[in-house]
């Protein structure tokens, strides 16, 4: 298939404060790379070399290419390090160019809710973008605290909510599971 063959082109937003937002978007990933369709994703907030995610993607080339935009590790959401800011920024401006560029038939921005929570990227400049989104293509905005600005553009929006988690229990993230 070529880029475009989505009809319209939808925008999704997964958030809430439950597990798998992440792991949706790849999933639907995966499942597009399945019909030839193909994927850009960029991870905001994420810069570690151990996500399982990496090397998976690998597997699905052509079909699916990842771009990390962080550092490996946490953010302070009161106080961000510049270069926190300066890495999402970078990341923002890719995302903008494949989007622009409109050869992936689906952009995830995995993690652009915190981004833009945490006041990494200006939540109007993300509106902007999602405003002159190519016709056919699919955009996937995940991460929890997602704008209200955000939901009401969203063509699809679901909440994952943590209804119980062992790592309340004191498991740690899991190879191939979490991480």
């Amino acid at each position: 298939m070529k880029p475009g063959n989505l009809g319209k082109g939808y925008i999704q937003v997964y958030t809430g404060n439950g597990k798998g937002k992440t792991t949706a978007a790849l999933g639907l990933s995966v499942r597009a790379a399945g019909h030839g369709l193909r994927t850009a994703i960029v991870q905001f907030m994420k810069g570690w070399i151990d996500y399982g995610e990496l090397n998976g993607v690998r597997m699905l080339a052509p079909y699916v290419e990842i771009h990390q935009a962080g550092r490996d590790t946490f953010v302070n959401r009161n106080e961000p390090d510049p270069e926190d800011v300066r890495l999402a920024r970078e990341g923002w401006e890719l995302a903008k160019r494949l989007i622009a560029e409109g050869k992936a038939d689906i952009v995830v921005l995995d993690e652009i809710n915190c981004a833009m929570d945490f006041g990494l990227i200006p939540v109007e400049d993300v509106l902007d973008t999602l405003r002159r989104k190519p016709a056919g293509m699919e955009l996937i905005l995940t991460g929890r605290g997602a704008p209200k600005a955000v939901i009401e553009m969203a063509d699809l929006v679901t909440e994952m909510k943590e209804v119980k988690h062992y790592y309340a229990k004191g498991v740690d993230a899991r190879v191939g599971v979490e991480r």
